[in-house]
This record gives C-alpha cells, structure tokens and sequence, in this order.
C-alpha cells in the first residue's frame, strides 16, 4: 500500500505532522516553512486519506505502523510526532512503536482526555449514519468544532478539502473507535507529552497526567479544532517553543 509524503529540511531532528480525520497533510503545508530551517518536516497522508493507498483493515494501530514505515524509510532518529484531532492518538501509537527514536508527542487539539471510550455499537451507529448522509454528517460535525463566528470562507474551504474523502475510509474510522483504548499505548511512552489545543472543549490535564505523568497543555484563546490553520502564527510560535524544549532535554539525555 503506497503512503504519501512530503519531506522538507534536513535538521537533526524531524517533526513529523500527522492530520485528523477526512484531512490530509496539505493541513500542515503551512510548517513546512515555519520548521524547515531547523528540522526535518515530515507530514504523510494516512492510509485512505489524501494521496495514500486504502488499507483492507483501517484502524489507529495499524495507521502508526504506517506512519512507522515512513520514518523508517528516511531513517529518522529523533522524532518529535504531532497530531491533530485523530491524528494525535496516532502519533502515541507510532511513539510508542518506534521507542527510544521518539523526542515527544504534541496533540493539535486532541487529548483532552486520555481516557476516551466508545462502544462498538455506537462507533457502528456512527459510521452508519455517516454513510446515509456525509454531506450532512460533515456539516454538523465541522459546527461542532469551530466557533460560531469563523469566516465563511474558511469554513467553506475547509469543507471542500474534507469533502474528497473517501466514504467507505470515513466509516471504517469511526468503526474503528469501537472499544479503541489509548492508554496501553501511553504508559509506553518514556517522552513528554503536550497538547497545543483551542478553547472549544475543557483539557483535563490533571487527568492526563495520571496516565502520562509529563502532561501538559497550551490553550490558544477562540480557537478552535484546526489551530495550525486559524491562528498559524500563534501555532507556530507555541509548537516552537514545545519543540525546543522538548529536543533540549533530548539531548541532555543522551549525555
């Protein structure tokens, strides 16, 4: 199964960028430029997503085996992994998986709990309402996520991007949150894990931290699910400062 990616920069370090749900890694075309002086940039389409092949079984584990070959292709050693909304539960699967290579997790709007759940039956309900009406099913779930008052225009081309995805990719996503536990993979972890996260839903970071002890949180003020397109500049800025010091206690480590 072919996975895309775009690679940019040569740093020492990579910051690998993985997109959420019916996205695609043009969500982070605007990092390439931001880290690419001091990075490697690495951003892949997930499988289904984009321009990668479709897998026959679609699932978060399976998606950071993939994210997992791509690090491995371009023999990546020192990987910070950022996620955005599905995305992020794919970048502590993928930490977890490549070990000592990892720097740091950062979640884009996502882990406000780390200890979400859903039954197998409502993930199943989901994914079949999804199918009986996408058109609708993405209206309301972009409602949810940004604020009231986001331009129309940045609303419109954010729909039109996640529109191209594929039906039967979307509901073997949400089919896969069935039962889907997250922890496992987070106890894993040796790295800290950040989230850069807008003001939309609560972040529990206490909560988190009984699960990932080095937990914390940035909150960008009314923003909301999709901080690296709303407020670019202030994302860029913040993920700077987490990957620096992420990468400097990195490499007090290895002294």
């Amino acid at each position: 199964m072919p996975i895309a990616y775009s690679i940019s920069g040569s740093g020492d370090v990579a910051v690998l960028f993985l997109h959420g749900g019916l996205a695609d890694r043009s969500f982070w075309a605007g990092q390439h430029a931001a880290f690419c002086e001091h990075y490697t940039v690495v951003a892949p389409d997930l499988a289904g997503h984009g321009e990668s092949g479709a897998r026959e079984q679609w699932g978060i584990p399976q998606c950071a085996q993939d994210v997992v070959a791509v690090i491995e292709r371009e023999n990546l050693d020192g990987v910070i992994v950022v996620g955005n909304s599905l995305g992020g539960a794919v970048a502590i699967e993928a930490a977890a998986m490549i070990g000592r290579r990892a720097i740091g997790v950062v979640g884009v709007d996502t882990f406000h709990d780390l200890n979400p759940h859903m039954d197998p039956a409502q993930a199943q309900e989901l994914a079949e309402t999804w199918r009986r009406d996408f058109s609708g099913s993405l209206d309301r779930m972009l409602r949810t996520l940004l604020h009231a008052d986001a331009a129309p225009a940045f609303l419109a081309d954010i729909r039109d991007r996640m529109a191209k995805a594929s039906v039967d990719t979307v509901c073997a996503m949400f089919r896969s949150f069935g039962g889907y536990d997250m922890r496992p993979a987070c106890r894993l972890l040796k790295v800290p894990v950040r989230c850069i996260n807008g003001d939309l839903f609560p972040t529990n970071v206490q909560a988190g931290r009984e699960i990932v002890p080095d937990f914390d949180a940035v909150i960008l003020p009314h923003t909301g699910h999709y901080p690296m397109l709303e407020s670019p500049d202030v994302f860029n800025r913040s993920l700077a400062e987490v990957a620096a010091a992420m990468t400097g206690s990195h490499t007090e480590g290895r002294r």
